[in-house]
C-alpha cells in the first residue's frame, strides 16, 4: 500500500508541473499582449480624461514645489543579493520616478531633482521605494505619505528625514532624506504664465521588462474665464528652437515649445527639463 500511495502521490505532482518543451513564448511579451496592454492603457487614460475634463491642474498651480530625493536607509535587504532601489512619487495626479540605484541594498543614492508645479488643495506627497527586477514585477519595499509642511509653503527649504513603512511595520521600514522648496510662480494668474499647458496624467506602458514606464497623457481641461487683457504667451525664436533641437533631436518640436513655455522663456530651465524627461 505504501508504494502505490507513493506513485499516487508522484502522478499528482506531474499533474502540478509543465512536462517538455517550454513554448517559444515563455516569459516573453508577445506582439498581441503588447496590444492588449496598450489598447487598456489607452481606455484607462479616456476615462480618467472624462473624469477630469473641467478640472483645472496647471491653470489653479498655486506654484512651483522642487523635491530632492537624496537617498534613504532601509532596514532589510529583501532577496538573495543588493537590492536595487528606486523612487516613485506621486503629487496630485502626476507620477515621477527616479533613475535605479544598481546594488543600492540598504543604503540607495539617487540625488535627483523633481520640479513640479503644485496644484491648490495638494498638501502632501505620496511616496514608494521598489526594488527593481528582472524578471519578475517589481517588488514594493516601503512606502511613505509626507505632508507639506507650512514652512515650505511660505518659502523655507526643508531638510528632513522621513520616516518609511513596509513589512517590517508602520515607519519602521527605515527613512528617506528628501529636501522639499517651493516658490510662488508669480503675482499673475497661473493661466497667463501657462497659457497652453495642460495637465499630464502620468500612464504606465509596457516595455521589454516587467517594470512599466510611465508615459504623459495630456488631458483636457475646460479654458478659464479669460481677463481681458490676457498675457501673451512667449515665443521661441527659430534660432533659440534650432539649438534646442539639435540638443534633442528626438523630441518633438511642440513639446520642446511647451516646455519652453512652461519655463517662462527660461532657455536654461528648458534644457534642464528636457533632460530630465529624457532621463
Amino acid at each position: 500500500m505504501a508504494d502505490i500511495s507513493a506513485a499516487e502521490k508522484n502522478d499528482e505532482r506531474r499533474k502540478r508541473v509543465f512536462v517538455g518543451t517550454l513554448p517559444p513564448d515563455f516569459l516573453r511579451i508577445t506582439a498581441a499582449s503588447q496590444q492588449q496592454q496598450e489598447a487598456a492603457d489607452q481606455q484607462a487614460a479616456l476615462a480618467l480624461q472624462q473624469q477630469m475634463v473641467g478640472v483645472p491642474y496647471a491653470h489653479s498651480a498655486a506654484g512651483r514645489l522642487s523635491i530632492t530625493v537624496a537617498q534613504a536607509k532601509l532596514v532589510k535587504n529583501y532577496g538573495m543579493t543588493r537590492m536595487d532601489p528606486y523612487v516613485r512619487l506621486r503629487v496630485g495626479h502626476c507620477v515621477y520616478e527616479t533613475h535605479t540605484d544598481p546594488n543600492g541594498g540598504k543604503n540607495p543614492r539617487w540625488n535627483k531633482v523633481v520640479q513640479c508645479l503644485l496644484p491648490q488643495g495638494v498638501t502632501s506627497i505620496y511616496l514608494e521605494i521598489y526594488d527593481e527586477c528582472s524578471f519578475t514585477m517589481d517588488e514594493l519595499i516601503a512606502w511613505a505619505h509626507i505632508p507639506i509642511s507650512q514652512a515650505v509653503l511660505s518659502g523655507e527649504t526643508h531638510e528632513d528625514w522621513f520616516p518609511l513603512s513596509g513589512k517590517q511595520g508602520e515607519g519602521l521600514e527605515g527613512m528617506i532624506n528628501l529636501v522639499l522648496s517651493y516658490s510662488l510662480t508669480s503675482s499673475q494668474p497661473s493661466y497667463a504664465l501657462y497659457p497652453s499647458v495642460g495637465p499630464v496624467v502620468m500612464m504606465p506602458t509596457p516595455m521589454y521588462g516587467m517594470r512599466p514606464s510611465y508615459a504623459p497623457v495630456s488631458v483636457y481641461t475646460a479654458p478659464p474665464t479669460q481677463p481681458a487683457q490676457p498675457a501673451q504667451p512667449l515665443q521661441l525664436s527659430e534660432e533659440e528652437l534650432k539649438q534646442i533641437e539639435e540638443m534633442f533631436p528626438n523630441m518633438d518640436k511642440e513639446v520642446i515649445k511647451s516646455v519652453f513655455e512652461a519655463n517662462r522663456g527660461n532657455k536654461d530651465g528648458t534644457v534642464n527639463s528636457l533632460l530630465q524627461m529624457c532621463e
